[in-house]
């Protein structure tokens, strides 16, 4: 690519940073001297992409070796987009700003089910067929991994291999075999066949799929040798696991610009809607010493001022308050504040406030998720009213003004006197701010409700559930609305139309594929953003296709139904998911997992919360 054309191309897009490369951080090879180039492909814009961890771990693994040279590559936003059409520019990697048709690995990671049709565009814009099939060189092979692997099945036709749970020893065992293969001028079915042998690799061409006549699925059949269950890889010692020293640091705001810690992996807490809580599982914990010496390299590597903690419940970290007194010890004096994103209500101390506001004063967020105890108790959140007001009062002490709450509205069993407690809620902290006597004097109280709605996701009690129609998301969200009867509360939502269709995506088969195709043609892509989300075009899709949407997202589901996902592994047992949802209807909770093990079928790995002393 001519270097002055492209500059000159960048000076009419809105954002010529998220093209430009060059940070420091990010890594230059020799292709002559590398055997694997792999383009690490994130299916949104840079600012989300370069504040995921995942992608951050893995190019500084995949590069700390000399065979192998990953590069970033992000989806182009509308206005670059345009340009790239108009003057024939296929999709590049920012490092080398070569075609990454030309690459040995185009790799996707799947975090969020509407970037489906992201994947798809940048596989058009690279030149590539976009399904697996007419794709039959050996290279590129087109891969993906991420959380949404786990219902991998609306891109089965589009991807060559699926990494089923976390990725550093999997992903470069596949590079490895990839190579070996590549060396002996293999076939791509060959490759295949013998990539699907390995521990975490699921390959959708080797299952052969039929439907039942109501249109569920009947079974799934491997073939040519491939296992009949997928199991998810894990990695067991994340004290010796790779972890970057530095990170590339961006020329422009992202959304997360801060150096980040991985205390550990997992939650031990159970919440029967979350998804994350379920597949990552068991809970595997870094030493206090691991993380305070990688916390200190990566402030130090990159000049970061801001270090976030990061975690599925960070105050479940069992050595929080000693990790935050060493980090005190350096972070203070180079004026770096911390950063604690995942707080639980019923282990927020006026002590943990007193360390995180240290430097700088954040802002307060907690998640209640449920507006009534009830409804609590159904999804298994196990804090109390009480807990909620006693943290916020915790806060309003130690000088906050302002606290943001979560919640989900559609929740298993909801009814509207639930949604009524939400505001409820809202109103009895903002009463309790002016109960204070400690609260900054002549300053309001600002309390924001944001509601998400419940999608149903696999690996988890709730995966038998229906998500509630889009007219009744509306009619709930105007009801809660109607609610809140004071400006102190403010409350926002997520769109109906993009939870329904995550809602489709997270559950369904791969029959999706042509709708995503249709999709595609119909000009849908960035369905995550409102100024590009098209409902409509959706619709259409599904319509030319003979799809009807909500057979996937609305259709209560029996526990001996055949799941899309049910050839995959995630440590969960199905009985045992089948028990949570019962007792999730009988409105019985479950001890977390420190306290008394549920019998959730983690401990097969060998590892973690599953081993530990109660």
């Amino acid at each position: 690519m001519d270097t002055k054309k492209f500059e000159e191309l960048l000076l009419t897009v809105q954002k010529p940073g998220r093209y430009s490369g060059g940070e420091i951080g990010s890594v230059l090879k020799d292709k002559a001297k590398v055997d694997v180039r792999f383009a690490f492909c994130f299916p949104d814009t840079y600012e989300i992409g370069m504040s995921h961890l995942g992608m951050k771990i893995l190019y500084s693994q995949f590069n700390s070796r000399d065979d192998i040279w990953c590069e970033r590559v992000f989806a182009p936003w509308t206005d670059f987009e345009k340009v790239m059409r108009d003057n024939n520019i296929p999709l590049f990697a920012i490092e080398s700003r070569d075609s990454i048709k030309d690459f040995d690995f185009i790799g996707f990671t799947l975090q969020y089910e509407l970037s489906y049709s992201n994947v798809l565009n940048m596989l058009d814009l690279a030149g590539v067929p976009l399904k697996s099939a007419d794709r039959k060189d050996l290279s590129p092979l087109v891969v993906a991994g991420g959380p949404c692997v786990c219902n991998a099945e609306p891109l089965a036709d589009f991807i060559d291999l699926f990494f089923v749970g976390e990725g550093e020893e999997v992903d470069l065992e596949v590079i490895d075999l990839y190579k070996k293969y590549k060396a002996e001028n293999r076939t791509k079915a060959e490759f295949l066949a013998a990539a699907a042998q390995i521990e975490g690799v699921y390959v959708p061409s080797l299952y052969e799929v039929k439907y039942n006549s109501d249109g569920t699925v009947k079974e799934y059949t491997p073939l040519e040798n491939a296992p009949k269950t997928v199991s998810k890889r894990i990695i067991k010692d994340l004290n010796n696991s790779h972890y970057p020293e530095q990170f590339v640091v961006p020329y422009i705001d992202i959304v997360h610009d801060r150096a980040v810690q991985e205390l550990y992996r997992g939650c031990i807490r159970g919440c029967r809607f979350c998804q994350a809580g379920f597949i990552y599982r068991p809970v595997r914990e870094k030493s206090m010493e691991t993380n305070n010496r990688q916390a200190k390299a990566l402030c130090d590597s990159t000049g970061y001022d801001e270090l976030s903690l990061s975690s599925l419940s960070t105050s479940d970290y069992r050595e929080l308050e000693p990790l935050l007194n060493n980090m005190l010890d350096w972070s203070e004096k180079d004026n770096v504040s911390l950063a604690l994103p995942s707080l639980r209500i019923d282990n927020f101390s006026k002590e943990l406030l007193d360390k995180i506001s240290h430097v700088r004063k954040s802002g307060l967020t907690f998640a209640p998720e449920a507006g009534t105890q009830r409804l609590r108790d159904v999804i298994n959140k196990n804090i109390t009213e009480e807990e909620i007001i006693k943290t916020c009062r915790t806060a309003f002490e130690g000088g906050y003004t302002a606290v943001k709450l979560y919640f989900m509205l559609g929740l298993p069993t909801e009814t509207d006197e639930d949604l009524k407690g939400i505001a409820e809620l809202g109103q009895r902290i903002v009463n309790e701010y002016y109960k204070t006597d400690t609260r900054p004097k002549g300053k309001s109280v600002s309390v924001s409700i944001s509601v998400s709605t419940f999608v149903p996701k696999p690996f988890t009690p709730f995966e038998f559930e229906p998500q509630i129609t889009k007219d009744e998301i509306l009619r709930k969200q105007e009801y809660l609305r109607s609610q809140i009867t004071t400006k102190k509360i403010s409350l926002s939502w997520h769109d109906s139309s993009t939870s329904f269709l995550e809602g489709v995506f997270a559950r369904g088969d791969r029959r999706l594929g042509r709708v995503l195709e249709a999709a595609l043609e119909k000009g849908c892509r960035f369905d995550g953003w409102d100024e590009c989300f098209q409902f409509d075009k959706w619709l259409e899709a599904f319509s030319d296709c003979g799809i009807e949407p909500s057979f996937y997202a609305n259709r209560q589901r029996s526990y001996e139904e055949t799941n899309p996902w049910d050839m995959l592994d995630y440590g969960v047992d199905k009985q045992f998911l089948i028990c949570q949802n019962k007792l999730a209807h009988k409105g019985l909770t479950t001890p977390n997992c420190r306290e008394k093990c549920a019998g959730c079928g983690a401990n097969k790995y060998g590892e973690g919360v599953c081993f530990e002393k109660r």
